[in-house]
Parts: C-alpha cells; sequence; structure tokens
C-alpha cells in the first residue's frame, strides 16, 4: 500500500521467496507481501537487493525470482486513471478527486481497469440500484482492492468481503476507510480452495474469481443459498465448461454480458425470493 513518501506508484520491485514465513517489514521503501502457495512475493518501490540478501540470511530462505517493471506493466499494461462506471466514478488516490469511489490499487486484483472487474462493478452498481430488489446484503469473493464491495457499501449496502490473499485484504481494509464506508464492509480472509462461503439469507453474492474455483463452488449446493449470483473471471472458451458444472434445472440466467472475450454471468436460483411472483 502507499506509505510517505510514496503518493503514487511508478517502478515495483518484486521478489518471490522460497518460504511464506516472512517477518513483519517495516521500511519506507515497502509495498506489501503476497502469500502464492509456498512461496512469499515482497514488493517494493525501488530496489532491495541489499536488504533481501541481508533478510534471507537472517531467516535461512531464498530468492527464486526477482524483477524490476513498471507498475503499467504490472497492470497488463494499462495505467490507471479514473473512469466511470454506471453512476460512479472512480479515480486512483493520486487522481480521484471529486470521484465517488478513490482507490489505492496496490499490487493486487481489482483495479476497475480488466474487463471483468469492470462489468462486475457494473453489474453490482446496477442491481444494488433497482428499488424493487432492495439488495440490503452482499457477498463478495475475491474482494482485491474492495473497489466492489465499496460500489455496493455506496448504496447502503452491508457486504462481506472475502479473499484469500493477505495483502488484498489489508488493501480492501484500507480503502473501505478512504471512502468512509468501513461500517458496511466486514473483510475477511478466506481460502475458497478448503472453505464454501455461507450464503443463506444474502441477498446477492458476487464471484470475480478463477474458474476453477468457480467450477467448485457450482457444484456445491450449500453454495446457492444466496438470492442472486455475478459470475465473473473467464472467457467465453470456457463457459462450456462452467455450464458441465451448473444444475441448469435449478438455475435462471438474467443476464450474460460480455466485455471482449470476458464474459459475466447474473444467475437465480429457482428459489430466489427475486423470482417469486
Amino acid at each position: 500500500m502507499l506509505r510517505p513518501p510514496y503518493s503514487k506508484y511508478d517502478r515495483l520491485f518484486v521478489y518471490h521467496l522460497d518460504t511464506i514465513d516472512i517477518p513483519e517489514i517495516s521500511d519506507p521503501d515497502f509495498i506489501g507481501t503476497w502469500h502464492e502457495d509456498n512461496n512469499g512475493i515482497i514488493f517494493f518501490h525501488t530496489n532491495k537487493d541489499e536488504f533481501m540478501a541481508a533478510l534471507c540470511k537472517a531467516h535461512h530462505c531464498t530468492i527464486v525470482y526477482q524483477a524490476d517493471l513498471s507498475y503499467e506493466d504490472w497492470d497488463a499494461g494499462q495505467a490507471i486513471t479514473p473512469f466511470t462506471v454506471g453512476t460512479l466514478t472512480v479515480g486512483p488516490v493520486w487522481d480521484g478527486e471529486g470521484a465517488d469511489i478513490v482507490l489505492d490499487p496496490s499490487v493486487v486484483f481489482g483495479s476497475g481497469f480488466h474487463p471483468t472487474t469492470r462489468t462486475c462493478l457494473q453489474m453490482v452498481n446496477k442491481y444494488t440500484t433497482t428499488p424493487e430488489l432492495q439488495i440490503k446484503s452482499m457477498l463478495d469473493l475475491g474482494t482485491g482492492t474492495g473497489l466492489l464491495a465499496i460500489g455496493a457499501a455506496k448504496q447502503g449496502t452491508m457486504v462481506q468481503a472475502c479473499d484469500n490473499n493477505p495483502l488484498a485484504c489489508k488493501v480492501a481494509r484500507a480503502n473501505a476507510i478512504r471512502n468512509q464506508v468501513e461500517s458496511h464492509i466486514t473483510v475477511s480472509e478466506i481460502d475458497l480452495r478448503t472453505e464454501t462461503p455461507k450464503t443463506q439469507g444474502i441477498d446477492l453474492v458476487v464471484a470475480n474469481i478463477h474458474p476453477e474455483l468457480l467450477q467448485q463452488l457450482f457444484s456445491t449446493p450449500s453454495f446457492w443459498q444466496g438470492n442472486l449470483y455475478i459470475f465473473s473471471g473467464f472467457m467465453t472458451s470456457m463457459e462450456p465448461e462452467l455450464l458441465a458444472h451448473l444444475d441448469t434445472r435449478s438455475v435462471k440466467f438474467l443476464e450474460r454480458t460480455r466485455t471482449g472475450k470476458w464474459c459475466v454471468w447474473v444467475v437465480a436460483p429457482e428459489t430466489s425470493a427475486f423470482l417469486s411472483g
């Protein structure tokens, strides 16, 4: 995350270690740490070869890969600038004056520039502002920066936001505070590979996550206790395999939207209160 003296991201110096047992780092150039399987990935604003060599020696670990890249390259070649979706304007902290949502995108997923995130935000905004639905609760799976959760919270929705990346959880909490919706958002660290989230009584479930995780959730009966679901994170070529894991006899498609090759589904179980009458 951004800390003084930094007000934006320029270059990223990335160190992949062969361990996730990494101590807390107190350094003005430190951005954050990912945990990915058995690897720890540490991000800095500047070159930290000497610092990392000393850290590895002290903690008996090894740098297996390192990189120096621009922030735009990290975000798939996109410069992070303000944009508008539906009734919401979104801007990064360094260019967010007047925006409805101001984000520190850090180095986690969900800045709003990937088609899946932006189209999901469009759908979240559409359904949370539909008066007849009165969506009061939302579960955001794979929250990343917290953008989708904040978009819903801006409409008064109470949101449970989840991610398995500890840095994403920290970033999402900080962004909720920055946007003054922390009273509407609870952020939890959850690994969907081993834990099925509770959806009973939830008005809207949003999952912008890896297709393999979607397949797992689709095949879990207890996952289908919510009222409305928004799914993304997959391309058109992946739809047949996802549909094979979806019981289309008990789920109704409300929308299928595509941005380029990326898809978003909006579906509701036949038991949904939104389908009654």
